[in-house]
């Protein structure tokens, strides 16, 4: 599967609606036009409604304007609760993050009134496709929980798991990373990632496969597995990295980013609907994949 199969999974779901808090932003309209070009997606947009009037057709061919609907807003702060609430009352069903502090638009999905909140782990799920390696990978979690113990990591492969199910991958692998592929009482990655492995052994993480501790190459090189004498059927074969915390998460998704040029779409999943909340300085083609991975992990 590449990532330019997930616009083809999301036009199977035309109808789904996605509410865009402060959509004054040019790379965020882009995606926007080329998701509706495309031919998935509706669009409410909310944000300063004269500057989106003239935008939206800078951007949006003629034919498609029918699937935008502009909200006015008076400030990134109406715009992020005005989104959200249409999440909260089904009248969209993802919500994406536009010209707006990342701290804003959680505000307002934490709100316990109209917010999104389940009472699951928040985490960010993000599908890659790196040039020379044979298959997309899943990237978990680079920037939502800190430093997540061993409950929130259960939370976070599961939610995980459900975006992996959503595009195929029926039953991932899933690959606890730490440094090094042994138990280490002083590593306490290591530690984490076999009560992983044994909790799902037991039938407490389902629907997924868990080995680890493993380190980077052992995880996604068959070859690396191999040298060291590694017998797991996730050694090599990885579908889902699960890091230990932010700061390693950080560091993997933008190497992979900016040293790899791999392609990527994230959201953030464990709330009431996926969350497309990238980085204002991500391109439209990374918002693009964003949209169709929220649009697919709607419908699992």
């Amino acid at each position: 599967m590449k990532l330019q199969s997930l616009i083809t999974k999301a036009t199977q779901f035309p109808e789904a609606t996605v509410a865009v808090a402060a959509a004054e932003d040019e790379e965020v309209l882009k995606a926007v036009a080329q998701a509706l070009q495309a031919g998935f997606g509706r669009f409410i947009l909310y944000g300063d409604e004269s500057v989106l009037s003239c935008l939206v057709p800078e951007y949006v061919q003629d034919e498609n304007r029918d699937a935008i609907r502009i909200v006015h807003a008076s400030t990134k702060e109406e715009a992020a609760h005005m989104a959200v609430k249409a999440v909260h009352g089904k009248e969209a069903s993802v919500l994406m993050k536009g010209n707006v502090p990342t701290a804003t638009i959680l505000k307002a999905v934490l709100n316990k009134e109209y917010g999104l909140r389940t009472g699951r782990v928040l985490s960010h799920v993000a599908l890659f496709q790196v040039p020379h390696y044979e298959r997309p990978i899943l990237v978990t979690d680079a920037a939502m929980n800190i430093a997540p113990d061993l409950q929130q990591k259960t939370e976070i492969i599961m939610n995980a798991v459900q975006v992996a199910k959503a595009i195929g991958i029926h039953t991932p692998k899933v690959a606890p990373l730490a440094a090094v592929e042994v138990v280490n009482p002083a590593m306490s990655a290591t530690i984490d990632a076999a009560a992983l492995s044994l909790m799902n052994q037991r039938g407490q993480l389902k629907d997924c496969i868990v080995d680890g501790p493993l380190a980077l190459d052992n995880a996604i090189s068959v070859e690396s597995a191999q040298h060291k004498g590694i017998q797991s059927s996730v050694a090599g074969h990885a579908d889902i990295l699960v890091v230990p915390n932010i700061e390693t998460g950080n560091v993997l998704y933008k190497s992979l980013v900016y040293f790899a040029r791999a392609q990527v779409g994230a959201i953030i999943a464990g709330a009431k609907a996926p969350i497309v909340l990238t980085s204002r300085a991500d391109s439209a083609e990374s918002k693009l994949y964003s949209l169709a991975l929220a649009i697919c992990a709607t419908n699992k």
